[in-house]
């Protein structure tokens, strides 16, 4: 099995108008779609919306353990995935709540290398990961630097696995600064 960091070291992207987002990004929406893919039953993560909310949860930890102390008081959250805390990319205030621009490219890139499937369901993107992309989004997470990402998008899949129009609500009533943001305002 070719060990997780050199799997990351071979997910580069073209460059884009704003520089080519990192493998680290590549790596991060895998385990996320993989962890939402878990089960044959599972279609994957439905629509973008979703995507970019469960993102957000999952890229700041802050705002997640805020959603997840008003709806699962009760659950232990675990380690910051993120142990420097220092964002990557931030997302910015776009139409609905947090987006990244680099999701097309990032999509793109994950299905052009066979490792996730987009499908449309009632005119809704879904994407979910195919065997390849499960056996590299486990390898990942069978890192020391990668298992607390899976860890939280597990957490995310069981805690947060509603539409995407439902997370958008969730994080617009709990977090009016991003509805007060300007479109294009980094988070």
């Amino acid at each position: 099995m070719t060990p997780p960091d050199v799997i990351v070291r071979e997910l580069p992207l073209p460059a884009t108008g704003g520089g080519p987002p990192s493998a680290d990004a590549q790596a991060r929406l895998l385990t996320l779609i993989d962890v939402f893919s878990a089960t044959r039953v599972a279609k994957g993560v439905e629509g973008r919306m979703k995507l970019a909310k469960l993102d957000f949860l999952l890229r700041y930890p802050d705002r997640f353990k805020v959603l997840m102390q008003r709806r699962r008081p009760d659950v232990e959250v675990g380690e910051d995935p993120w142990l420097t805390g220092v964002i990557e990319q931030k997302m910015i205030r776009y139409r609905y709540g947090p987006w990244d621009p680099s999701y097309y490219t990032l999509l793109g890139a994950l299905t052009g290398k066979g490792l996730v499937t987009p499908r449309h369901y009632d005119a809704i993107a879904t994407y979910r990961s195919t065997d390849k992309g499960h056996e590299v989004a486990l390898a990942l997470a069978g890192s020391q630097s990668w298992k607390p990402v899976r860890e939280r998008a597990v957490l995310l899949r069981r805690h947060f696995d509603v539409t995407g129009t439902t997370l958008k609500n969730m994080i617009y009533e709990e977090f009016p600064d991003i509805v007060a943001a300007d479109w294009g305002t980094p988070l």
